[in-house]
Parts: structure tokens; C-alpha cells; sequence
């Protein structure tokens, strides 16, 4: 045996993508060292959309019986104008829906996924985490040297690295200047299901749009919490004003909706904000026996809701590459990489248009409202490319 084979795949980040990435891999029998800067793995943020093609890949990973008790599944989609609150168009979620993509659409807390995925991997032989933070590496012909932030340094048959959306792994693999801010900012806001007044739409996801920013509730936690999450264009961003996205900026920013609407902001907690970036598509992931996965690789914008399912993807695929060539992982990683590339491009950029999409105004809003309410939604044409998956191998992982 090769001495190399031996040697873990090391896997900078225990995010989402990096534990659906480590559970593949140990799945096909590839030892694997998870690192994570934190004392203990966990998993920041709220809620998470999980569209069929990212239900799919949990399935095949067999976290799905841990993780059901935990998730809520919507009856429908439904768009809804901010400023006259009347309804745009909606997807309804059930039968027909679920005929065609095979699977259901569902939301989930992250902290709840990523306990998921922590308990799938610890159930696995071949799986290690250590604690520690990727500075740098070097190639070897059949290896790569580590370097943490910590000063140790780890042999690896290969790296990949997810550390997510300010990656030191991309930015000497791809060096093309880091994150691209966008204006965009978010509140949010946990509430339980009892605290909210209005339930008309209490069992669906439902998304006011208005000029310049949009809001959405959907339920969490098996439907006892309602999730809150609220997104505007930052004026102050647009006159290049450093310190943007400030509390006052959020409340005026939904000043022109409708009292309904201006309502839900009492749900939100104003003590912390996320401001938005997205990286430009790159044309290589690959360095010699590193590799990208994840947001570090093609991080979006949310306005999709594919940023995990897109790091899930990537893992499967990955680990399929990898099965075919294992005594030559970067042509694995070059395969991996030929699959994704343009995928993931089409997520960064179309997530982009869907923002522009949301937050139109004045005659672009109307018209905007006009062409969803004459459309046939049997099809969401705009996402069934995504929605119906990628090709993976038949084999249960």
C-alpha cells in the first residue's frame, strides 16, 4: 500500500460543507481529520432552507432519521408584496411538487443540522477532529503539509478547504481579492410560535417583498419557533459610508410597507446584523492536492437558499472523484471541480438577479407583480434546474 494512502484528508472547517464533505469521504472509506478553530464544533445562525436537491444529499448521507424530529415542512411558498400586502404567486409544496422532485422541501435550524451531521461523523472510524486553524500548506507529490495558526503542523494525503467566506485557502489559490460587499444587510429573530398574532400564514414560508428589501417567517424546531429574517439595501453603503447597516437604517427601511408588515419588526432582535457579501466566480478551485469546497469556493448571496446545499453538493461529488482516482488526487480534484465550477456559478450570479428581483421599485415592482400573478407555477421554471439535483453515483453512501 501506498504510505500516502494512510495519511487523513485533512478538512479545514467543521461548518456544514466540511462535516457533509468528512461523512462522504469516511462513508467510502478515506480517513479524515476535521479542523475547527473553536473549542467545540457548533454551528452560529438560525434557520436554513433545505430545497429537495439539498434533501436529496442529507438522505443519501443518512442523517435524515436524527434530524427529522427537528425539521418543519411548509405547506407553500408564498410571495407576497410588501407595500399593499396582497399576495404575488405562491408554490404549493405538496403532492404534485413532491412527484416531481422526489423529495420535500423543508426548513431547519442550523444548530440542529450541524448536531446532525457532528453525530453521523462521530459514528465513523476513520473520522478526527482536532482543534486548529489553517495558516497555510505546502504540496508534495503524493502529500500536503499543513501549517496551523497554532504553530502545528499535519501531513495529509490532501486538504480542502471550507473555511468559508474569507478562506486564507482561496485567497492564495485564487487571489482575486477576497469577498465582494454588497449593501445588503440582515437582522434576525427567533420568536416562539405562541408570541405571533398574525397566523394566516403561520404553516407556510411566506416572503413580503418591497422596494429595497424583503422579509420572511417560516417555523423551526418542529414548528415551535417562528423565524424571523429581514434583508435591506443599506443607503449609507450606497454613499460609501463605512459604518452602514445601523439599527435606524433597518427601521427605515420599512417605512413604505404596509402596517402589516411593519408590524413583524417587533420580532426581530437589533443587537446584532449581518452584512452581506458573495464572492465573483472563479475558473480554478486547485492547487496541486488542495482544493476548495463550499462558501470559501463559490460563496452566494441568500436569495436562493442554496449556499449549504451547494457546499453539499460539492461533497458528494468530491468524494465520488476521489473514489475514481485515489492514488491521483488532483486530477480527482479537477474532475470534482469540472462538475462544479459553472453549477455554482449560475447560483452566484442568478442569486444576485433574484435580489434585484425582490427589491424592485416603483414600475419594475409592478411589473415585477404582474408577470408572477399570469404564470403557471406547476414548474418554478426560475429554480426546477436546481431543485431537480445533480447526477450522482447510484451507490448509498
Amino acid at each position: 500500500m501506498d504510505p500516502s494512502e494512510s495519511l487523513p484528508i485533512i478538512i479545514a472547517g467543521g461548518g456544514i460543507g466540511g462535516l457533509c464533505a468528512a461523512l462522504a469521504l469516511a462513508r467510502k472509506g478515506f480517513p479524515v481529520k476535521v479542523l475547527e478553530r473553536a473549542p467545540e464544533v457548533g454551528e452560529i445562525g438560525y434557520g436554513i432552507q433545505i430545497a429537495p436537491n439539498g434533501h436529496a444529499i442529507l438522505d443519501r448521507l443518512g442523517v435524515m432519521e436524527m434530524l427529522e424530529p427537528q425539521v418543519f415542512y411548509p405547506d407553500a411558498l408564498i410571495l407576497m408584496d410588501a407595500v399593499d400586502n396582497r399576495e404575488i404567486s405562491r408554490i404549493d409544496l405538496g403532492k404534485s411538487f413532491q412527484e416531481r422532485y422526489k423529495y420535500r422541501y423543508f426548513v431547519v435550524h442550523r444548530r440542529d443540522l450541524h448536531a446532525a451531521l457532528i453525530e453521523a461523523c462521530r459514528r465513523e472510524e476513520s473520522f478526527s477532529f482536532e482543534e486548529g486553524e489553517v495558516n497555510g500548506y505546502e504540496n508534495h507529490p503524493d502529500s500536503v503539509s499543513v501549517t496551523c495558526s497554532n504553530g502545528k503542523v499535519l501531513l495529509g494525503r490532501a486538504m480542502i478547504g471550507v473555511e468559508g467566506l474569507r478562506s486564507k485557502t482561496r485567497a492564495r489559490i485564487v487571489d482575486d481579492g477576497g469577498p465582494r460587499a454588497t449593501g445588503h444587510v440582515v437582522y434576525r429573530g427567533l420568536v416562539p410560535i405562541e408570541e405571533i398574532a398574525n397566523k394566516q400564514h403561520v404553516n407556510s414560508m411566506i416572503v413580503h417583498v418591497g422596494p429595497g428589501c424583503h422579509l420572511v417567517q417560516y417555523r423551526l424546531r418542529g414548528g415551535t419557533v417562528m423565524n424571523n429574517v429581514a434583508t435591506f439595501e443599506s443607503p449609507a453603503f450606497k454613499r460609501w459610508e463605512h459604518d452602514y447597516g445601523g439599527i435606524d437604517e433597518f427601521k427605515n427601511a420599512f417605512l413604505h410597507c404596509a402596517p402589516q408588515v411593519q408590524d413583524l419588526l417587533k420580532y426581530f432582535s437589533l443587537d446584532k446584523n449581518w452584512l452581506l457579501h458573495d464572492l465573483q466566480p472563479a475558473t480554478n478551485w486547485t492547487d496541486g492536492n488542495v482544493t476548495l469546497l463550499g462558501d470559501a469556493a463559490h460563496a452566494a448571496l441568500q436569495y436562493l437558499a442554496q449556499g449549504a446545499i451547494m457546499a453539499m453538493e460539492d461533497s458528494l461529488v468530491l468524494a465520488e472523484e476521489l473514489e475514481r482516482q485515489p492514488a491521483n488526487v488532483n486530477a480527482a480534484f479537477l474532475e470534482y471541480q469540472g462538475r462544479r465550477l459553472n453549477r455554482t456559478a449560475r447560483v452566484v450570479t442568478t442569486a444576485r438577479l433574484f435580489g434585484a428581483i425582490m427589491h424592485a421599485s416603483a414600475g419594475e415592482r409592478l411589473l415585477r407583480n404582474e408577470l408572477a400573478r399570469k404564470r403557471d407555477v406547476s414548474i418554478p421554471w426560475e429554480i426546477d434546474w436546481l431543485y431537480r439535483g445533480v447526477e450522482l453515483e447510484e451507490k448509498v453512501y
